[in-house]
């Protein structure tokens, strides 16, 4: 797949199964996050705002999830059912999506970036 021009054409490349997730997910984060730049960086969708909040991307089997490895730790017991690493959420399509899990991890890393830009400027 070529790099796509924006969030739009990334998700019309895939099924319509699977474009269905990745509207899901995207509508949850710019729920979340509605002053978030949305971009493509590193060929994937991706949400700005004081500093990057979270990417995503389709794979074979899974939606990849990276929401940072601060707030996977931040999250990391209300994600024990789903295979993370220390920067990676794994979301499988044959599982419904944790839309609220999502938009409390994208509000918890909005939080955070605003912390870390409010002591650069002390």
């Amino acid at each position: 797949m070529n790099k796509p021009k924006d969030v739009d054409e990334y998700i019309a490349s895939f099924a319509p199964d699977i474009q269905q997730k990745l509207s899901a997910l995207r509508s949850a984060i710019k729920a979340a996050a509605p002053d978030a730049q949305e971009v493509i960086s590193y060929g994937m969708p991706a949400y700005k705002q004081n500093g990057m909040l979270v990417y995503y991307a389709a794979h074979t089997r899974h939606i990849g999830l990276y929401p940072m490895s601060a707030c996977i730790a931040h999250f990391e017991k209300e994600l024990v059912d789903f295979t993370c690493s220390k920067g990676t959420v794994q979301l499988p399509f044959d599982r419904p999506m944790p839309l609220e899990l999502i938009t409390r991890m994208v509000e918890y890393n909005i939080s955070a970036n605003l912390l870390k830009m409010l002591k650069k400027k002390k």
